[in-house]
């Protein structure tokens, strides 16, 4: 009796549930065709079926990229020495002006060397007596009035003497401070009458022709770069840039760094740069003509290896491609595209193949060139 109870009840639900339906259906319909519009009429940009998808193309022609090192620097002098006597004594002589430019071997100061000088003068009175005494032995020996031997000591004793004069006369250069290369004297750092030791610096002495310009480069590139390579650098407060070549590289890379030391020389033959200055330096080490290049953003990267999508016939096509070169804002294409392609670079996240696209921009350069 209670089955039969359950059963019935059931069946009235059952019709009371189609009878709603049937009664409240046509107020409900507007609202299940809405739900139903295509996705084209909420998305105009072309989201959805049927409708393209807008998006930047890039017209490939042929491309010149240079592989560019760019790494900083210093100018150097090509040569500097803080210069100090070789012996002590009081300074009785400066002879040079601050800031002025001095000639290889220019007398620049003195010590006192008066006690010298008097003992080279002696020395050189007692070689004039042992002079004409030797002139007379060998004349005798010559004819045979005395012994080989007794010619031989005055000899000796005149040789001996001699020693003593060229010993006094280098003590005597040792007082004299002289400029050992052309170059530019600095500020003094001791005044006449100062009592100076071999410790004491006088002044530093700069040769400013030519510079050295010293930079370091990526241990990858050692084997690109050799004396004679060819670099440019810019310097604050110059509008152009300045050529220099390298002369020298350093045989051993840094274990910090991981870096290369390089040098290279720049004339300054007007010396309008200063040692010591910042230098922006830039190397070129090869250049390509004639090839593929694509902006970076345009380039997809996934597991399997590297893709783009070109505009073929009004749709998007899938390509894979191999890179080589890359600088920072393009990549050469070795294998996959060709000149006259339709590169797209924009909406490159919604692209899929076959998709239609509608390009809305479309950029045609007939040159590029980029640099690292």
């Amino acid at each position: 009796m209670a089955k039969k109870n359950i059963f019935r009840l059931s069946i009235t639900i059952v019709l009371i549930l189609v009878l709603a339906g049937i009664v409240f259906y046509p107020k409900l319909e507007p609202l299940f065709k809405s739900n139903e519009e295509p996705a084209l009429q909420r998305n105009p940009r072309g989201m959805g079926a049927g409708q393209p998808l807008f998006a930047s193309g890039y017209v490939l022609v042929p491309s010149k990229m240079s592989e560019l090192i760019y790494s900083t620097g210093s100018l150097l002098p090509d040569e500097e020495v803080d210069l100090a006597f070789e012996t002590s004594g009081k300074v009785v002589g400066i002879y040079f002006d601050e800031g002025r430019g001095v000639k290889k071997g220019e007398l620049l100061a003195k010590i006192n060397d008066k006690p010298l000088q008097a003992q080279l003068l002696k020395l050189q009175a007692q070689k004039k007596l042992v002079e004409e005494r030797e002139f007379r032995q060998r004349q005798l020996l010559d004819r045979d009035a005395i012994s080989r031997e007794s010619y031989d000591q005055v000899a000796t004793e005149l040789q001996s003497i001699e020693a003593d004069i060229m010993l006094i006369q280098a003590r005597i250069a040792e007082t004299e401070m002289r400029a050992p290369f052309d170059g530019v004297v600095g500020l003094r750092m001791i005044s006449e009458g100062a009592y100076a030791t071999t410790q004491t610096k006088i002044v530093r002495l700069v040769k400013t022709r030519p510079l050295k310009i010293e930079f370091s480069i990526p241990e990858r590139y050692a084997g690109e770069v050799a004396p004679g390579f060819p670099i440019s650098f810019v310097v604050d407060g110059f509008a152009e840039p300045f050529n220099a070549k390298v002369y020298a590289i350093d045989p051993k890379v840094d274990i910090n760094t991981r870096t290369i030391v390089v040098r290279a020389l720049y004339p300054n033959s007007g010396e309008e740069l200063k040692p010591g200055r910042f230098a922006s330096v830039r190397a070129r080490l090869s250049e390509i003509e004639n090839t593929v290049s694509i902006p970076t953003e345009a380039l997809i990267a996934e597991m399997s290896g590297e893709k783009v999508f070109i505009y073929e016939k009004g749709k998007a096509k899938e390509v894979k491609v191999t890179t080589g070169l890359r600088t920072e804002s393009h990549i050469q294409i070795r294998t996959g595209l060709n000149f006259g392609d339709t590169l797209l670079t924009t909406a490159i996240l919604q692209l899929r193949e076959g998709l239609p696209v509608k390009l809305d921009t479309l950029v045609t350069n007939q040159q590029q060139t980029v640099n690292k």
